[in-house]
């Protein structure tokens, strides 16, 4: 079965820190461009942060720079997201996906995890 699974989400105040994984099962991630994209209630679906299939390129959300980092090691079929300085509209369902290089639109997606911000 191929599938992504995110975990790491939480309730955390403002200005703390979480971590987010993804596992990535029935396929090897290495192939794929890595993103989380976030969802907040009433508002669309944003795109948070990517990396290259090497690890070697990173962009992020302007909303986001400085503060989240993505990271991957492929040698565990994992990737990540460092999340630092959180502010209260950071509050999202964070999704983890996979996009084959020159498709246009990710290939799976994972079922979310909630990261609240509040004091």
């Amino acid at each position: 079965q191929l599938q992504l699974v995110e975990s790491g989400g939480g309730l955390v105040q403002p200005g703390g820190s979480l971590r987010l994984s993804c596992a990535a099962s029935g396929f090897t991630l290495s192939r794929y461009v890595m993103s989380w994209y976030r969802q907040a209630p009433g508002k669309e679906r944003e795109l948070v942060a990517n990396i290259s299939t090497s690890g070697g390129r990173t962009r992020y959300a302007d909303s986001v720079k400085g503060r989240f980092t993505i990271s991957r090691d492929n040698a565990k079929n994992q990737v990540y997201l460092q999340m630092n300085s959180l502010k209260p509209e950071d509050t999202a369902v964070y999704y983890c996906t996979a996009q084959f290089p020159g498709m246009t639109t990710p290939n799976y997606w994972g079922q979310g995890t909630q990261v609240t911000v509040s004091s």
